[in-house]
């Protein structure tokens, strides 16, 4: 219910029911840890919708990090995750934060699992090119790079 109400672009009916859902998975299913991700992830989506953009990055920090510790650097959820927190940390103008996570961490693993013409991939190194554009410092030599 919560995700159709956002889909649908009620995300202030969908937070109560994305934040009731987060707290029963915490309940009844907080024994395999895997299981708190997806809804976690839903929520930090509607609080982003709704323009609660600091709250939704705290929780897509959480949410890769545990994607890491479960399921490693190089799974595929986890670079979705990553690149999920990346254009998060741009769109907030952290633009240094987002060029590094993606330059050293996101597309190595990207490119070693995914291969360089997954679309993941390749949404990475726009999301890179993004983050050189985006800063202030910016020069001809951090473009062609």
């Amino acid at each position: 219910l919560g995700i159709a109400l956002r889909q649908n672009q009620r995300s202030e009916e969908a937070l109560p029911v994305l934040e009731a859902y987060l707290a029963l998975t915490r309940r009844y299913w907080s024994h395999n840890p895997g299981n708190i991700l997806s809804p976690k992830g839903n929520l930090a989506s509607c609080l982003e919708d709704m323009g609660r953009r600091a709250e939704a990055l705290v929780l897509k920090r959480e949410v890769y990090a545990s994607h890491v510790d479960i399921f490693g650097a190089s799974d595929g959820n986890t670079i979705g995750n990553g690149l999920n927190l990346a254009n998060s940390l741009l769109e907030l103008g952290f633009c240094d934060d987002a060029h590094t996570f993606v330059r050293d961490q996101l597309l190595p693993a990207a490119r070693r699992s995914l291969g360089a013409e997954h679309d993941t991939t390749l949404m990475l190194d726009v999301t890179l090119a993004a983050t050189f554009m985006s800063g202030p410092e910016c020069t001809r030599d951090d473009l062609l790079e």
